[in-house]
Parts: structure tokens; C-alpha cells; sequence
């Protein structure tokens, strides 16, 4: 037996996604963006409402994209429900750090170990399409072989069921790999 639900947008994992943007006086904004994913090998899509986020991204035409951890969930959840428009410097008030990224005209928030660095490819009807141009991580999340390990990401999900915040956990299989078993 099942229950329906009727139309819902239950999209699981949900990354936790905060979007990194500079305004005119180049100060900083972040926004937790819940609504997104990958569009193709090299682009990120992005569904957004009008916010400080749109009008920068409109400004700049670029932007970074960090996955939150669960460090800083707080963190996380702060810039997604503080608005840049009425705390004009709100990255100052919760403590995120910031760095300029060397790819485009857009702050990388240090205290999240993974970020892409994207230019705009369209941004119509909220509808962001982004390209990413570099990706970087914080050497603590690498393996031996310097790639970034999975596991010391921490990353978070949205549950948009109960509004809650997961963390990441085990593998359970081998992509590519485990259904080579039906084969024999």
C-alpha cells in the first residue's frame, strides 16, 4: 500500500548550498540557497526568488557556491533567513571569513571546505545557470592522494519534510561497479 502525497518538491539529497556574491561597495553576501543542482558537467542550476543575492549576481554576473557543513550549520541557516537587503553586512555578524577567489569577482567563504567559483551563464526568471570555472577545497578535506575525501566534508542536506538539517554518512555501495553483479 502507498500513500500519496499529491505534488510535492521532496528532492532528496538536497545540498545545502550557500551562494557567494560582492555588491557595489564589494562587501561581502551569502544566501542559502536550497534549490539546486547540477545542470550539466561544467554548469549549476539555481532556482531563485528575488533577494540582495539577485541584484549582485545581476551586478557582478558571477558568484561562488559552498556546500555547508555541519560545523557551521549555524552559520549556514543565519545568512538563509537574514536578508542582505536590511543587515547590510551580515557575513560581519554571524563570523563566516572571506577571501577573494582568484577566478571571479566573488568572496569564497573560507569556513566551508568545498566551493565552486562560477561565472553567470543565464539568469532569466530565476532560473541561474551558473559556470563553473574552478573549483577549491581546504587541504583538510583531502585524502593522501590530494583528492577531496567525501567523508571529512561533513556536508549537510536539507530534509524539506520536517525542515531539517542531516548530515551526510556511509557509503553503501560502488557507483559504476556493484550492478556489474547482475551481469553474471
Amino acid at each position: 500500500m502507498r500513500k500519496d502525497f499529491g505534488k510535492q518538491n521532496w528532492f532528496f539529497p538536497e545540498p545545502v548550498l550557500i551562494i557567494g556574491t560582492y555588491d557595489e561597495d564589494e562587501t561581502p553576501n551569502a544566501m542559502n540557497a536550497a534549490w539546486g543542482g547540477i545542470w550539466d558537467f561544467d554548469k549549476v542550476y539555481i532556482s531563485l526568488s528575488e533577494h540582495k543575492t539577485t541584484k549582485n549576481l545581476r551586478l557582478k554576473k558571477c558568484f561562488t557556491l559552498a556546500f555547508a557543513d555541519a560545523k557551521h550549520v549555524v552559520e549556514a541557516d543565519y545568512v538563509g533567513i537574514v536578508s542582505g537587503n536590511q543587515v547590510k553586512d551580515k557575513i560581519a555578524k554571524c563570523g563566516l571569513k572571506t577571501q577573494k577567489s582568484n577566478f571571479v569577482d566573488a568572496p569564497i567563504f573560507t569556513d566551508f571546505p568545498l566551493c565552486f567559483e562560477c561565472v553567470v551563464d543565464s539568469f532569466e526568471d530565476g532560473n541561474l545557470i551558473g559556470r563553473i570555472v574552478n573549483t577549491s577545497a581546504d587541504e583538510s578535506v583531502l585524502d593522501n592522494d590530494g583528492k577531496v575525501d567525501i567523508f571529512k566534508l561533513n556536508l549537510i542536506t536539507y530534509e524539506p519534510i520536517t525542515h531539517k538539517y542531516l548530515k551526510l554518512g556511509e557509503a553503501v555501495g560502488q557507483a559504476f561497479s556493484d550492478g556489474r553483479k547482475l551481469n553474471k
